[in-house]
């Protein structure tokens, strides 16, 4: 499967962006999605996951209350509703598809097995 992460850019902070994540191939509906970001000299850290229905979604503790992640099977799609922005969201972020038969979203990035290329979240204070 081939991933596509788009909707980042340049945002105030308290404001909000809504990235999108299409994916390609078959079988969609039967991977587990996560979105990750990296922010500058840092590591690749989770952000949010959710699960082939999405019924269970799990979320960093730095985002929980503002960020909401969703997905749209019929469409290939997974979403980021990102609210409440701050600089410390800074980022280029990633989604991840994970193939594997359990259907239970994964908080760290290991599992992932195809990644988008990124989109770059950059909030100014």
């Amino acid at each position: 499967v081939q991933l596509q992460a788009f909707g980042g850019g340049l945002v105030q902070a308290g404001g909000s962006l809504r990235l999108s994540c299409a994916a390609s191939g078959r079988s969609f509906s039967r991977y587990g999605m996560g979105w990750f970001r990296q922010a500058p000299g840092k590591e690749r850290e989770f952000v949010a996951a959710i699960s082939w229905s999405g019924g269970t979604t799990y979320y960093a503790d730095s985002v929980k209350g503002r960020f909401t992640i969703s997905r749209a099977n019929a469409k290939n799609t997974v979403y980021l509703q990102m609210n409440s922005l701050k600089p410390e969201d800074t980022a280029v972020y990633y989604c991840a598809a994970d193939d594997s038969p359990e259907n239970r979203p994964k908080v760290v990035a290991g599992p992932y097995d195809y990644w988008g290329q990124g989109t770059l979240v950059t909030v100014s204070s």
